[in-house]
């Protein structure tokens, strides 16, 4: 996903002089091809994420339109004050890239853990939070957001995540995208995830129909604004909507989904799938992470047959 999204930037900063990428010291792996093609376009602000924010915050005011680069939580919460103040106040174009978000870098200890930066962005006025779930929606969304005014967060995984969105054609910030049917089983529910879980989703979907549940899957890759349509109207036809996601079930994608579902006044239970309000302690693999708080496909698999099941 991270390739992709610089090889996006490398492709409309070659037409664009005023896109502007500025990373704390970090990725150099693959920001390389980035700075040898765009080297008067790209800034090295070192290991100091605040002055990074605000140098980028005051390049945007200028003119361009900036990309910050770090990982994990040191593009956001690190330097939030900025953000909040420099950036979001003033409706700087300044694009926040965050790599590895959830537990991506979960082999650094929980220091490095991404989990709460979705409730903390989304909390701030004018903020878009994005967060793609494949190469394909986060190339898409890079090349909407580089031209649109405004304070963005864009969450990333790592890198060889699958492409498995095979249905969106254009990036629209604020809609979620259909990936599969319920068809006419007699049992049906919907499924909503946002970020890199997208592929162990899929892989629970898949199982699931496998085993005769009827799943009318979606991917939110914007997470604010949320697609209130699309929640609204899983709600009149489904009993039950399950949210997935890499991150704190408090303040995050399923607690957005929850604030649109208490205002429709609908029937429909939510049943949010993500890390249940604790700080994971141990050290490992993110695939080793996830199976430990039951965000794989099967501790998705497993809850959606629980409910189901009574």
């Amino acid at each position: 996903m991270r390739d992709s999204v610089i090889r996006t930037l490398i492709e409309l900063g070659q037409q664009d002089k005023s896109l502007k990428l500025v990373t704390g010291d970090l990725g150099f792996g693959v920001l390389k091809p980035f700075w040898e093609a765009l080297p008067n376009q790209f800034v090295n602000a070192g290991i100091a994420e605040q002055n990074m924010t605000g140098v980028a915050a005051g390049m945007a005011l200028e003119g361009n339109k900036v990309f910050t680069y770090s990982i994990g939580n040191f593009p956001t919460l690190r330097c939030l004050e900025q953000i909040r103040n420099d950036c979001a106040y003033h409706n700087a174009n300044v694009n926040v890239i965050c790599v590895g978000g959830g537990y991506v870098y979960g082999s650094l200890g929980m220091s490095h853990h991404a989990t709460e930066d979705i409730a903390v962005l989304r909390a701030l006025p004018d903020v878009t939070v994005i967060c793609p779930g494949d190469p394909t929606e986060a190339e898409l969304a890079v090349k909407k957001i580089a031209n649109t005014q405004g304070t963005c967060y864009l969450r990333l995984g790592r890198g060889g995540e699958k492409r498995v969105n095979r249905v969106i054609n254009e990036f629209e910030i604020g809609k979620a995208y259909k990936l599969r049917d319920a068809g006419d089983k007699a049992v049906k529910v919907a499924v909503f995830s946002t970020g890199a879980i997208l592929e162990e989703t899929s892989i629970a979907c898949d199982s699931l129909e496998e085993q005769g549940i009827g799943v009318e899957q979606y991917s939110f890759p914007t997470v604010k604004p949320i697609d209130k349509e699309v929640i609204n109207d899983c709600a009149k036809r489904f009993d039950h909507i399950f949210t997935v996601e890499e991150h704190n079930i408090v303040g995050g994608f399923g607690s957005a989904v929850a604030e649109v579902l208490s205002e429709l006044g609908t029937g429909a239970k939510l049943h949010r799938i993500g890390i249940n309000d604790f700080y994971c302690i141990e050290v490992g693999s993110q695939k080793y992470l996830r199976k430990q708080v039951g965000i794989n496909a099967d501790g998705i698999i497993n809850k959606v047959k629980e409910v189901i099941n009574g």
